[in-house]
């Protein structure tokens, strides 16, 4: 191909991108073990600033990764995986002094048009941007597995390098763009057998920095989002429409007070069932219950669309490959759906209305940034949790559905504990009243709730917003991600920044 020909195009990665990524990392490291989607997801979603891909001819041959991180942490000891939580990027610190470059990747069939080049002039741009002191990496040594016999230590290798004895065609690049030699990581990237784990610790300096403070305005997000949560009053009815009607009326309400989220109970739809008011089998009732699923989604996409707010609808017994699960429908202002099953079913929805879990748990992108919905249960297991605030989410949403101050409070004392933990805010909406020939939902007993984190910025006892217990009411709360973003780097605890990500990780294994 002529080079008038060729169009390079360098620009910030998107969601959009994360396939391709995928699979341009499989085909430069064959022998390494290759990004999940999730781990991508979460470092852009972590600083999307900092994420580059590049683009010849709109085919994406180049991708790189960076945060910002203290001073402290840049140029100590430390490994690929710790500076990285686990190649999510969830260690990236805005209040830092050096951008860390954890991933540049290029497609080896394209040369001689300084790719690499490229990527390294963006990240010390972004640099300047910033005001940062520079920029640090641990660099591979993908020739030292071939040579370390002839030269003895990584030391030697390096030094070899450095004084032009030996050529190292990665290292010998980043050399020759000004970065400078600060000492030798080891066990760096365990799985790197090229490099034998070892990795070049590498600064450059950035000439424009002085450690005066400016003035320069930070990249703009949305700080304010308000949350609205419906504890909804189980009654019978006659007709799906009169459903549509009471749910309308709470979807006005938050209309009316400009929410960007609105969230129902789990399974508040069970409602339905009192329609042609039968007392039949759990299971029976289930199965009834899976006819109006297209109803429900087309009802919630058309009310979310019509009162400009993102309704994460509860959920509704769902049939999906021949299996029932128990789903929340996510449907956004712009018309788009999406779902997240439950990932645990609780011992009675499995035996008695053989509902079975979901396997996937994936992060919902909204015009408010990336959120996390979990069904009642699930958010009684924390790695659930853990596994989308790696990936970037401030807000997490959980439908429940209990019958007793018992089975509530495991809810919320769980719910507490994900929003201290993970320095999130914690959305919970559930049920009130009874349908009492609707078995296994008799009785339910709720105080929906809008958690915060435990620290000075926000509410006593970590609760934005509450309701009376067992009253048909809303709760309503403004959320601000600057507050959560100041309490993660500089809080009383710091949960996400102190994690030792050399002792343990999760790992999600689909």
């Amino acid at each position: 191909m002529a080079q008038s020909d060729i169009h390079i195009e360098v620009r910030n990665a998107n969601f959009k991108d994360i396939d391709a990524i995928i699979e341009l990392v499989k085909k430069v490291y064959k022998t390494m073990p290759s990004y999940k989607r999730e781990m991508i997801r979460g470092q852009i979603s972590h600083f999307k600033d900092g994420c580059f891909v590049v683009l010849v001819n709109d085919k994406i041959v180049a991708y790189s990764a960076s945060l910002i991180i203290s001073e402290k942490k840049a140029l100590a000891p430390h490994t690929w995986s710790e500076i990285t939580a686990g190649g999510y990027g969830s260690t990236h610190d805005e209040n830092g002094d050096y951008l860390y470059g954890y991933e540049t990747c290029v497609d080896p069939e394209i040369r001689g048009n300084r790719i690499g080049a490229r990527i390294y002039k963006a990240r010390q741009e972004l640099a300047k941007y910033w005001v940062l002191k520079g920029i640090v990496f641990g660099g591979r040594i993908p020739n030292y597995a071939k040579r370390h016999k002839k030269v003895g230590s990584v030391r030697e290798y390096v030094e070899a390098v450095i004084d032009k004895k030996f050529k190292d065609p990665t290292l010998g690049f980043q050399l020759r763009r000004g970065f400078e030699v600060i000492g030798i990581l080891e066990n760096y990237i365990p799985s790197d057998k090229e490099s034998m784990g070892y990795a070049v610790h590498l600064k450059w300096d950035n000439p424009a920095y002085t450690a005066i403070e400016t003035s320069k305005d930070k990249p703009l997000r949305q700080n304010s989002v308000r949350v609205v949560s419906v504890q909804y009053q189980q009654r019978p009815v006659k007709s799906f429409d009169e459903f549509a009607q009471i749910v309308e009326y709470y979807v006005d309400v938050a209309g009316d007070y400009q929410a960007d989220f609105l969230l129902f109970p789990e399974l508040f739809t069970m409602q339905l069932l009192s329609i042609k008011n039968e007392e039949v089998p759990p299971d029976v009732a289930i199965e009834a219950m899976t006819v109006y699923t297209a109803r429900i989604q087309e009802l919630f996409r058309s009310l979310a669309v019509k009162y400009n707010v993102n309704i994460i609808a509860g959920s509704h017994p769902t049939r999906q490959d021949g299996r029932v699960l128990n789903v929340s429908y996510i449907c956004l202002r712009n018309g788009d759906i999406k779902e997240q099953a439950k990932i645990h079913p609780t011992p009675d929805e499995k035996y008695w209305w053989s509902i079975e879990g979901g396997d996937k748990l994936e992060v919902i992108d909204t015009d408010c940034g990336p959120i996390g919905v979990l069904i009642c249960y699930d958010s009684e297991f924390p790695e659930l949790c853990r596994h989308l605030v790696n990936q970037g989410i401030h807000f997490l949403f959980v439908p429940f559905l209990t019958d007793n101050r018992q089975g509530y409070c495991r809810v919320k004392y769980c719910c507490q504990a994900r929003a201290v933990e993970n320095q999130i805010y914690v959305t919970m909406a559930g049920n009130v009243g009874n349908l009492p020939r609707v078995k296994n939902l008799d009785i339910q007993y709720a105080q929906s709730c809008i958690l915060t984190p435990c620290d000075f910025p926000f509410s006593r006892d970590g609760i934005a917003a509450d309701t009376s217990p067992n009253v048909e009411m809303v709760a309503i709360a403004d959320l601000r991600i600057d507050t959560l973003l100041q309490a993660r780097q500089s809080g009383a605890v710091r949960n996400l920044l102190d994690r030792r990500h050399d002792l343990y990780s999760v790992n999600w294994h689909r």
